[in-house]
């Protein structure tokens, strides 16, 4: 049973203890526990991190006749927390991984540095997890505050926190404690190391995680068409292009883009929209991307620019009817 017809969902405990339960019937248990503490969850792939259904943000579910219905057909499943609608924003701190880390001790260093430079304590008393291998890696779970909707971020990138330190926010996934991966054979488990209620993300850290508003677009117009056929094959294109890149998966982002400014260039080569115009409109549909894993404005406007270059070689016909 697909979750979207399921209106019913868990009364929220975010106190709630992780269930010490082993067997069959453990990642059941623990889908529920995390639905119980008010996070969203669906299937990864048994072993593994990759989600076992597609949409899975949109499968994401609170709901226990949904969780059970799967978990029972489907027992071995890991356990994915869809980290926008759980309101979360998981810290994911790493063991050095190269050689240019070595001077540093772990990712929770490199967190209590940026504490330490911040007048702050190191946020260490809240939900945290360690994931599967030798290098005591670690999750720590945050509440987002009403009207935060922070969105992942890479180490290193413009709104990163450092290296080793990389954020999981909406459009974001974490795996859930209790499930476990498939390294070589052996099934190694995510384990809780704080059974604590995830804490509310610290405002220092959510200021550095916010970015900036980009610079602003001038104003294009769509100039007026004669022809009404005209006027409202641009107006259906163009917001069928801000849907495309809107809706753009991390890693795609950059290909929808692309595809979206040539389609409205080709309008652009008949005068139909200026190139402002599209910027604007495209820019706008990509806001939610801006600083999400290296994705910034430079790129934006430079694939937006080169789209629409390409795009005006080749006008757009409209058929007779």
């Amino acid at each position: 049973m697909h979750p979207s017809r399921i209106h019913l969902a868990l009364p929220s405990r975010p106190d709630l203890p992780f269930p010490a339960i082993e067997g069959p019937r453990r990642l059941l248990a623990t889908a529920l526990w995390c639905a119980a503490r008010g996070w969203a969850v669906f299937p990864l792939k048994a072993g593994r991190k990759i989600p076992a259904v597609e949409g899975w943000q949109q499968w994401a579910t609170r709901d226990p006749a949904a969780i059970i219905g799967w978990w029972r057909s489907h027992p071995a499943d890991n356990v994915g927390i869809a980290c926008g609608p759980s309101d979360l924003l998981v810290l994911d701190l790493d063991a050095p991984r190269t050689a240019s880390d070595r001077e540093l001790l772990h990712g929770r260093d490199v967190l209590a540095n940026l504490a330490c430079q911040a007048g702050q304590p190191d946020p260490a008393g809240t939900f945290t997890v360690s994931t599967p291998g030798d290098e005591e890696s670690e999750h720590r779970y945050f509440r987002q505050r009403p009207g935060q909707s922070l969105r992942s971020s890479v180490g290193t990138s413009r709104r990163g926190l450092g290296r080793l330190v990389d954020t999981r926010g909406n459009g974001g996934l974490v795996v859930a404690p209790g499930s476990v991966l498939d390294r070589r054979g052996q099934l190694q488990a995510y384990t809780v190391l704080r059974d604590l209620p995830a804490a509310p993300l610290p405002q220092w850290l959510a200021d550095r995680l916010t970015p900036p508003p980009p610079p602003p677009i001038p104003v294009g117009a769509v100039p007026p068409a004669a022809d009404p056929r005209v006027a409202a094959y641009v107006k259906a294109a163009v917001a069928g292009e801000s849907r495309r890149v809107r809706e753009a998966e991390v890693g795609g982002r950059h290909e929808a883009v692309l595809a979206a400014a040539r389609s409205l260039g080709q309008l652009a080569a008949n005068d139909w929209i200026s190139d402002a115009a599209i910027t604007e409109q495209l820019v706008d549909a990509a806001r939610r991307h801006l600083d999400v894993d290296d994705f910034d404005w430079a790129e934006l406007t430079t694939t937006i620019r080169d789209g629409i270059a390409y795009g005006r070689r080749w006008r757009r016909q409209i058929h007779p009817r």
